[in-house]
Parts: C-alpha cells; sequence; structure tokens
C-alpha cells in the first residue's frame, strides 16, 4: 500500500501511526500537525481533487461541443503531434465532439469509482493520457511563451496549458486512490 494515496479505511492511517489502529489525528501532538491529519482522515484531498476534476471534465467537455468551444481548440490541436491526426481524420467540429465526449465519459467513470473504484481507476487514466497529451502543447503551440527583453516567459496561452502538468499528477493520485481502494475491495472478498 503506497503511502502517497490518502486514508483508505484507516490502513494508512495505521501505517503512519506505526501500527497501532489509531487515526493520525489521535497522535497528532500539535495544533498543525492535527489539523493535517483531520485532513488525511477526512479524505479532504481526495474529494477536491475528484469534484474538482469531475466539475472542470464536465464542464470542458460540453463547451468542446460547441462552435466556439471547437473553434477554440484548433490551433492547439492543429500544432500537436501527438493528436493533430485526429481532427485531419475527422475534422474540427467532430473532433471537438470526440474531444468532449471522451473528458465527459472520464468524469461519469471518476463519479463511478466512489462506489466502483475500477471505474475510478480507467477515468483517471484516460485523464492521465489526455492532460499529457495537452501539456505537450506548450512546446508546440505558437504562442505558449514569448520573448521580453530577451528572456523567454510563458505567455497567457501557455500558463493556460501548463496548468494541465498539474492535472497530469491528479489524474496520477486518482488512479492510485481509486487502485488502493479496489485492492481493499478485492482483499475483502477473498
Amino acid at each position: 500500500m503506497s503511502r502517497i494515496a490518502p486514508n483508505i479505511d484507516n490502513h494508512v492511517g495505521a501505517t503512519l501511526s506505526q501500527g497501532s489502529s489509531a487515526r493520525p489525528s489521535k497522535s497528532a501532538k500539535n495544533s498543525l500537525t492535527r489539523l493535517a491529519a483531520w485532513l488525511n482522515d477526512h479524505n479532504v484531498a481526495f474529494l477536491v481533487t475528484s469534484i474538482g476534476m469531475v466539475v472542470m471534465l464536465l464542464w470542458a467537455g460540453s463547451y468542446k461541443m460547441t462552435a466556439p468551444g471547437a473553434e477554440g481548440i484548433i490551433p492547439l490541436v492543429s500544432n500537436s503531434p501527438l493528436i493533430s491526426w485526429h481532427f485531419k481524420l475527422f475534422g474540427p467540429y467532430v473532433g471537438s465532439d470526440l474531444i468532449g465526449l471522451t473528458e465527459i465519459a472520464a468524469a461519469l467513470l471518476i463519479v463511478t469509482g466512489y462506489v466502483r473504484p475500477k471505474a475510478g481507476v480507467i477515468g483517471g487514466l484516460i485523464t492521465t493520457a489526455m492532460f499529457f497529451i495537452t501539456s505537450t502543447m506548450i512546446i508546440t503551440t505558437p504562442g505558449a511563451t514569448i520573448s521580453v527583453h530577451g528572456i523567454r516567459y510563458m505567455s497567457f496561452l501557455g500558463l493556460f496549458l501548463f496548468k494541465d502538468v498539474i492535472s497530469v499528477g491528479a489524474s496520477l493520485y486518482l488512479v492510485s486512490y481509486f487502485g488502493n481502494k479496489a485492492i481493499l475491495l478485492e482483499n475483502r472478498s477473498e
């Protein structure tokens, strides 16, 4: 069991408190560590990450299924060696619809992961691949970086794309969380 994943059925909590069955919050000695332990005990990081991811995916996915949403991603997708084939094959509007549907499907899989953790693993793997591809667009999209007095900076477009690097990490975190939960359920059924 990874110590990176949040407390799942007290397993991680027991590991962190060196074998005792108490949650970390019971052994925390000051207010700062009690706060950190409380956040861990209540899976706050998981809830904020998973709910935030679901809302973002549903919102972005549905927007990509509109004409302005499709037109907005044309310069990003067209310059990406990893996904430009997609628009060549389907065209920008159908291609954008397919990307939007993929985002919506991933969101629904993450929500399903609350009761069927393996579905959450699949949703997390889909978003990991999606956000990896979009994070590489920082390199391939014209205007993602600008030069100011000879120094390269990320433009607003570059910063917009860079958030997907963080989303890759959030997606991997969800894969880990749901994977650990699935392992616990598998072990219970034995």
